[in-house]
């Protein structure tokens, strides 16, 4: 589905990400850990396409096509969604057009946001006044309409309270086809920095970001207890 080879990517000048090399398998889940500023967020904006992220050595192919150079907005008609750790505010956008904008014209994200008890939201601004986990689902809804081949989820816990969790990690099992326990399509990359959305969705491998490179692989269960009872230096003795 996803394979990043050898990237490394300025920002503003400064080398950010040193020889990433990723690859996410078709209905494969991955979790991506490490500290605040380690490189993460620009890995996802680099991989979607934004403006800002140079990539200076690399190539990024998403469905055996070369990506590297293209616009985001190609990349997202490709099958790429991402979910921002703090989604920007729409004035003037209602809730429901964006819905059908995302969805091609199709009312599925409407009938969903109906199914999740969001219906009240659809023709309010989008994401105007909205609390984190409003925020969230608002978000989640957006990208259920557009149904990404590969979905990348920039700390989608963030923001949350426990309540509203089970509901967000509803969706985003949703998204990516976790009730199916063969011929899953759907690939997800996760950021997360407190683990807690491995409660409610399963990844099937996990890794560990300091200083822009990537450190450490494995279980991604298995690497969050170890980030918990030894911290991030600890994950720089683990090679591969």
């Amino acid at each position: 589905m996803l394979k990043v080879e050898d990237l490394w990517v300025d920002v503003h000048g400064k080398e950010v990400l040193k020889g990433i090399d990723l690859h996410i398998g078709k209905g494969e889940t991955h979790c991506l850990f490490g500290r605040n500023g380690s490189g993460k967020t620009t890995l996802l904006m680099t991989i979607m396409g934004f403006d800002g992220y140079e990539v200076k050595h690399g190539k990024i192919t998403f469905k055996g096509e070369d990506i590297t150079h293209m616009p985001l907005n190609e990349r997202a008609k490709l099958g790429l969604g991402l979910s921002f750790q703090r989604p920007p505010t729409l004035r003037g956008v209602k809730l429901r057009d964006m819905l059908r904008l995302c969805g091609n014209g199709s009312d599925i994200g409407i009938q969903l946001a109906i199914e999740y008890g969001f219906e009240d939201f659809l023709d309010r601004e989008v994401n105007l006044g909205f609390s984190g986990g409003e925020i969230k689902k608002s978000e989640l809804l957006q990208l259920l309409s557009q149904n990404p081949d590969l979905t990348l989820l920039d700390e989608p816990e963030s923001g949350v309270d426990v309540e509203n969790l089970n509901v967000i990690g509803d969706m985003i099992r949703r998204l990516l086809e976790k009730d199916k326990h063969r011929n899953r399509t759907k690939s997800g990359l996760i950021i997360t920095h407190t683990g807690f959305i491995l409660n409610y969705v399963t990844a099937d491998r996990g890794h560990v970001m300091l200083d822009g490179k990537l450190v450490c692989h494995g279980n991604p269960i298995d690497i969050f207890e170890r980030i918990q009872q030894n911290g991030y230096e600890e994950c720089a003795k683990c090679q591969f």
